[in-house]
Parts: C-alpha cells; structure tokens; sequence
C-alpha cells in the first residue's frame, strides 16, 4: 500500500472514530437532550444506551481486531446506523441530515482505503 493511501485511510478513520466516540460519549453525558432529540425522530429512547455502547465497540474492532470479517460486519453496522439517521433527519425535516452525511463518507473513505490496504497485504 503507498504510504499516501495509508495515511488517508488512517486520517480517515481517525476522524470518523473521533466522530462517532464524541457522539457515544454524548450519549451517555447528556441523555436528556440525546432523549428528546430520539424523541423528535420517532426513534426509541430505550436504544440511547445500547446503540452508544455498539458505537465504542464498533471503534475498537475497526482499530484493533484482525479478522476481516469482524472488521468488515463493523462497517457494516456503522453504515447502517449512518443511513437510518439520515433518513431518520429527512424524514423528521429538521435539516440535520448533515451530521450523520459527513462521518458516512469518512466511513466510505475509510472503507474504500481498507480494501486496499488489505488486497496489498493478500
């Protein structure tokens, strides 16, 4: 892998992480207004602090596990995650569709620069 690549997938994912951990840890520090925001999007509170824990444990297998497949389902939560909140935003039309927008394409980036960096390494 160049090492231009690397350091894109690495500043990539470092800011999605960043991202994503500051949003968990919201979460768990401002429950109250995490709660009314769910509240407004029609999502179930009760999810808050599950979702936030799945958040910081999707971050560590990005960074930290080994297999593929792990890493790989970790994407694939995020992206979900992602796209939900997004239509979520859309459809409650507070205009705050942007926030989940942006580390949905740094996950994309992320993603994309992972492959690559795991063709070079099989």
């Amino acid at each position: 892998m160049k090492k231009r690549d690397l350091i894109i997938y690495r500043v990539a994912t470092a800011l999605f992480s960043l991202m994503l951990l500051a949003g968990a840890i919201t979460y768990f520090v401002q429950y109250e207004m995490v709660s009314k925001m769910f509240t407004s999007l029609g999502v179930p509170t009760e999810i808050i602090y599950p979702l936030a824990i799945v958040k910081i444990l999707g971050i560590l297998a990005i960074w930290l596990i080994k297999n593929p497949v792990i890493k790989t389902l970790a994407y694939l939560g995020f992206a979900l995650d992602l796209v939900f909140a997004i239509i979520a935003h859309l459809n409650a039309g507070d205009g705050r569709a942007i926030g989940p927008a942006i580390p949905l394409a740094l996950l994309i980036i992320s993603y994309v620069f992972y492959r690559k960096k795991r063709q070079v390494l099989n």
